[in-house]
């Protein structure tokens, strides 16, 4: 059966919020010790946490203090599991599921009291403090430093700090937060400003830095009358109560064209920028960058896309807005990390005209298709059978092939969250089997070069890619044919 382990998928846990509190300690060990000493039982392969700038690096520029991460990485070392570490340059709290609270850094929260344009901002000029706005990701008004250069920095020193870790290769991803929710997106969809499921979003471009830039594009364009979107409505809308989004609607002439296009770049070049820097830092380790992008399955069957686009998926029937995430990253050798892979079709309400497992299709389809890797993750805790078995087919769409390896395959998959519940009783049964058929039902393996996946240090990034190039990727293609279930169910 020695062919069978190429069917294997690692399976890592993401850690509880809050396992190194706001004033960074590590409080509660022996409770985490008793929780990994659970999943090591499970035959997980790894944990993934989140690393927060706003813990880090709270006493002021570069001073960092990583000493509490430091003993957690210890502790998941001595437990025999792996670290996926997320850069977590957002804010924690205002997000789906967030109990725990962690704002960025004083200093550079203070900035934004003399300069609230610092942050993203609605056609009303209501301020998101969860993350920078990418209008400003090169200028140098940060304590002088831009906020690339800021990011860079942390993560370079991370890998001096850690270096001792990464080269033992405990740490074997570094995903990198690219926005709010550590996604690459806008904060379209804020539910601290009211936002509730499923509402449409609001585009996020208004900040003083972005209204000029756009200016500057349009009249470069030869349309200085163009302005930012006035007709897009509120985050509850629904898509046909806006006159952007409606059938025939704006988002369809030149202008509203120009806009998305522009605004879905933006997004693009700020990912891009960010990866760069972090492929440098970590360049010659034994880790793989990862970039997460957003599930977001809403109004994905309404021609207008409206919750994707408002984020800066501009992503229509005849438009792919992932595939050229997917090609950004491949210059970078970064695997996407996508999200709402528990999900189908028929839990959603009709009137969200919301298609998960049509979304799922598309970005992994477009990513196998641009030559990386695909990662993900479950958007909501699920603790059922059909939530498992969902997962397991999008982490190997064609199913298992005895011969060799599956035609398709994820390349890991994070299953959101470790918790009391999930080690409950009859919980913590159907999640053992879960992690045994992501194996393939073979034991844990320890060398992920027996399930085909070579370890090699991360290279240099590849040339830029020009943005005409990127947006060739925007030509729509069928997404690869997916099973209607998978050949590997939880319970049988």
């Amino acid at each position: 059966m020695a062919k069978m382990i190429l069917n294997y998928v690692p399976v890592y846990a993401m850690l509880p919020l809050g396992v190194v509190t706001d004033d960074n300690n590590f409080e509660n060990q022996d409770d985490l010790k008793r929780q990994l000493y659970k999943l090591k039982e499970a035959e997980v392969d790894g944990v993934m946490v989140d690393v927060w700038w706003g813990i880090i690096e709270s006493n002021g520029p570069k001073k960092y203090n990583w000493n509490a991460y430091r003993s957690l990485f210890q502790v998941i070392k001595d437990c025999g599991l792996k670290v996926q570490a997320i850069m977590s340059f957002h804010q924690c709290g205002g997000n789906v599921g967030d109990a725990v609270n962690v704002p960025l850094p004083q200093w550079v929260l203070q900035v934004g009291n003399s300069n609230p344009d610092i942050f993203y901002t609605n056609r009303r000029g209501t301020r998101n403090k969860e993350y920078l706005t990418l209008g400003i990701d090169n200028e140098a008004i940060i304590g002088g430093r831009t906020p690339i250069q800021i990011y860079s920095d942390y993560m370079k020193s991370f890998r001096e700090s850690m270096s001792d870790f990464l080269d033992a290769g405990l740490i074997v991803d570094i995903e990198v937060g690219l926005g709010p929710a550590g996604e690459l997106r806008y904060p379209s969809y804020p539910q601290n400003q009211g936002w509730s499921y499923p509402g449409i979003g609001e585009f996020q471009c208004y900040d003083k830095y972005l209204k000029e830039e756009f200016k500057k594009a349009a009249t470069d364009a030869g349309h200085p009358e163009w302005e930012l979107p006035e007709d897009a409505g509120q985050y509850n809308d629904r898509p046909d109560a806006t006159a952007f989004f409606r059938n025939n609607g704006t988002y369809l002439n030149d202008h509203g064209k120009f806009f998305l296009t522009w605004y879905s770049n933006k997004l693009l070049i700020h990912g891009d920028q960010i990866l760069e820097e972090a492929n440098k830092a970590f360049c010659g380790c034994k880790v793989k960058i990862a970039a997460k992008v957003s599930g977001i399955h809403w109004w994905y069957n309404d021609d207008s896309h409206a919750a994707e686009v408002t984020a800066g998926y501009y992503n229509l029937r005849d438009r792919d807005g992932y595939r050229p995430i997917a090609r950004m990253l491949s210059r970078h050798y970064g695997v996407l990390d996508f999200t709402c892979l528990e999900m189908k079709d028929y839990e959603q309400p009709g009137y969200a005209k919301s298609a998960p497992q049509e979304l799922v299709k598309q970005v992994l389809s477009g990513s196998w298709r641009e030559g990386i890797e695909v990662a993900g993750e479950n958007a909501l805790p699920r603790y059922d059978p059909n939530a498992y078995d969902q997962m397991l087919l999008n982490a190997r769409p064609n199913g298992v092939n005895r011969d060799g390896p599956p035609k398709l395959k994820m390349y890991g998959l994070t299953y959101l969250r470790l918790g009391n519940q999930l080690l409950d009783g009859g919980n913590f049964q159907v999640f053992k089997t879960f992690v045994r058929k992501m194996h393939a039902d073979q034991e844990y393996c320890p060398d992920p070069e027996s399930y085909g996946r070579h370890i090699v240090p991360l290279e240099q990034s590849k040339p830029q890619i020009p943005i005409e190039v990127l947006l060739e990727a925007t030509k729509p293609m069928e997404p690869f044919p997916f099973d209607n279930e998978t050949d590997m169910k939880v319970i049988t």
